[in-house]
């Protein structure tokens, strides 16, 4: 059972974090073209840092990590990075976002970390033009060839697809036939406001039951009971081997049972996504903090958790949200 429990009874015990801001791809709902200002290295946490803090929450309750970027397999020393946390007897499941364009030649060596049990591929497109448009990069082939050998590894394949108007709204019921034969889970994400996204063309943006009711328009599908802590609502099609799913990221209907904390690439500790970020870990370790006082500091920041993600949003101090998922850790 975790010690870290937030004013509403929520217990913690799933971290996210990044480990850079960089990323070889540039998303067009994630940065602009000409990418952001990148953090210099100095200024990133280091691997041993970053091994320091998960220890420490795990010691705490922490059992799962999800590792994510910009793009994790940029930074130089991740597999190694990996490999240290396995040793870590406190943790359970390691899991990994990637976009899928570097990780092909690591494949067999993360099978053999038993604890790396899950890896989310982003890709937004199954026409190779539309996925380059979207990505500004040539990259289809190589993140293509990653999604086949990782629905053949032994690892578990879900499929993140953030679903955008006027772009890739009509793949949607493309990308549930890859459930047919396939053993993935596809999932489709609310696009969200970042990266500047004004208010008109969040409105426009599909929401969940939007997305919902293009699914059932083609498939009859069964929603399947997920964990209690789940980010997305989940269903099954009969006769088909995988699942799908639908990220309510924007509209925020999953908070209740929220058990996450975020830590960006420069040590920002975030109890939600939507918020400004609530310390810096990365100063108060490189100033002497002990681990005593690293946990003191959790126990304590986990209590600011808010209820949901529209009060984080305005309790932001510094405007409205206009980061890059690159910079905040996707």
């Amino acid at each position: 059972m975790s010690k870290l429990i937030d004013s509403f009874g929520r217990q913690i015990n799933y971290v996210r974090l990044a480990v850079t801001d960089r990323c070889n791809l540039r998303c067009q709902y994630c940065m602009p073209a000409h990418g952001i200002e990148i953090v210099p290295r100095e200024e990133l946490l280091t691997y041993k840092e970053m091994y320091r803090v998960i220890r420490v929450l795990t010691e705490l309750g922490v059992n799962k990590i999800r590792l994510t970027g910009g793009e994790p397999f940029v930074r130089k020393g991740f597999v190694d990075f990996l490999e240290m946390l396995s040793f870590n007897d406190l943790l359970e499941d390691i899991n990994i976002t990637t976009n899928g364009a570097l990780i092909y030649k690591h494949i067999e060596t993360l099978e053999n970390l038993k604890k790396v049990k899950n890896i989310n591929l982003s890709i937004d497109s199954l026409q190779a033009d539309k996925f380059n448009e979207i990505t500004r990069r040539n990259a289809f082939d190589a993140v293509f060839r990653t999604m086949e050998a990782l629905e053949k590894s032994s690892m578990n394949l879900k499929l993140n697809v953030v679903v955008q108007s006027g772009m890739n709204t009509n793949e949607i019921t493309d990308f549930v036939r890859l459930t047919k034969d396939k053993d993935i889970a596809v999932r489709f994400i609310e696009e969200m406001p970042f990266n500047g996204k004004g208010q008109r063309e969040m409105q426009e943006a599909w929401n969940y039951n939007k997305i919902l009711n293009e699914i059932k328009s083609e498939f009859d599908i069964t929603e399947i009971q997920s964990e209690k802590s789940s980010t997305s609502r989940n269903f099954s099609i009969e006769n088909h081997k995988g699942s799908v799913g639908i990220i309510p990221a924007f509209t925020r209907t999953i908070c209740g049972d929220c058990n996450r904390i975020r830590i960006t690439s420069i040590g920002t500790f975030k109890n939600c996504l939507f918020d400004d970020g609530v310390f810096n870990l990365r100063d108060f370790i490189r100033n002497g903090a002990s681990n005593d006082d690293l946990k003191e500091l959790f126990l304590s920041l986990v209590k600011e958790k808010p209820e949901n993600g529209f009060i984080a949003e305005a309790n932001r101090t510094k405007g409205n949200v206009s980061e890059s998922m690159s910079t905040i850790g996707g």
